[in-house]
């Protein structure tokens, strides 16, 4: 991990069974299928339901600054603890969940690197224990959008030469033959992709046993599509989950300085009247 920009926010397997009982550190477990972590999880990790603990259900918003603290706090979690989040689809979620605790500016939140996959490959102990840890008081800065992109900056960015897109879903949602995975519910009017967008879909980024590829094989895919540090980068899926893998990727293993997230992506644009779209490859 040492060649990537940033390598402190990633943690192997191993890290996590020689630390997880450490009294300043907590484990976050957050999955798509958020049964999965009652059907067992690294012994002490908490769980998070993305669908109702990480988002604001009746505004369509990430979770705000009062719910933040809330969660963090009744998790055991201070400003000085560190948070180890790891989950299932090679850390999806996990990398949600980190995404939206810098926005509220928690300084040590790391990725277990192969998430849930990695852990049981290698056959480690799982619990079905639920931890309850006793509450803290936490305190989030002011939500930090600038690692974020609303409607209005991705319609700028489309005519904008230093700017460029990126389309992490898979082939078949960035060509309009599909509206969205099969199982997932949240969907759009009309299929395919922002005009321009490139597609490197988000599952490029990691090798077979779930973990990131090494930092070459990073630069050279993202380079290879017209993707590289000196532009300002969106990355957009379906409902924003996706796209903070590939920002998590792009900003903290690359070291891309100007990367955000487009969360509203294809739920928000595919849904826009008159709004232009692409089809196809």
């Amino acid at each position: 991990m040492a060649n990537y920009a940033n390598p402190e926010v990633l943690v192997s397997t191993d890290w996590v069974e020689q630390h997880k009982s450490d009294p300043n550190l907590m484990i976050a477990e957050v999955d798509v299928d958020t049964n999965a972590y009652n059907e067992g999880h690294i012994p002490g990790a908490i769980g998070w339901n993305w669908q109702t603990q990480l988002c604001d259900t009746v505004r369509r918003d990430v979770i705000n600054k009062a719910d933040l603290e809330k969660l963090l706090g009744g998790s055991g979690i201070g400003n000085e603890t560190t948070v180890v989040l790891y989950g299932d689809n090679n850390n999806w979620f996990a990398a949600w969940a980190f995404w939206q605790m810098k926005m509220y500016g928690h300084k040590d939140v790391r990725i277990m690197n192969g998430g849930r996959k990695k852990w049981l490959a290698e056959g480690r102990a799982l619990s079905k224990d639920v931890p309850t840890p006793a509450a803290k008081t936490y305190r989030a800065t002011e939500r930090n959008d600038s690692i974020r992109a609303y409607l209005r900056q991705v319609q700028d960015a489309m005519n904008a030469p230093n700017s460029v897109m990126v389309d992490v879903r898979s082939p078949d949602e960035f060509s309009g033959k599909i509206l969205s995975p099969p199982g997932l519910p949240e969907t759009c009017q009309r299929g395919g992709h922002i005009p321009g967008a490139k597609s490197i879909p988000w599952g490029q980024a990691c090798n077979e046993d779930g973990t990131f590829k090494s930092a070459d094989d990073l630069k050279a895919l993202y380079g290879g599509k017209g993707v590289s540090a000196d532009k300002n980068v969106i990355a957009y899926c379906r409902i924003g989950e996706r796209s903070s893998h590939t920002w998590f990727v792009l900003k903290y293993l690359l070291g891309y300085p100007n990367v955000v997230n487009y969360d509203g992506s294809w739920t928000e644009w595919g849904n826009l009247v008159n709004a232009p779209i692409e089809k196809g490859a």
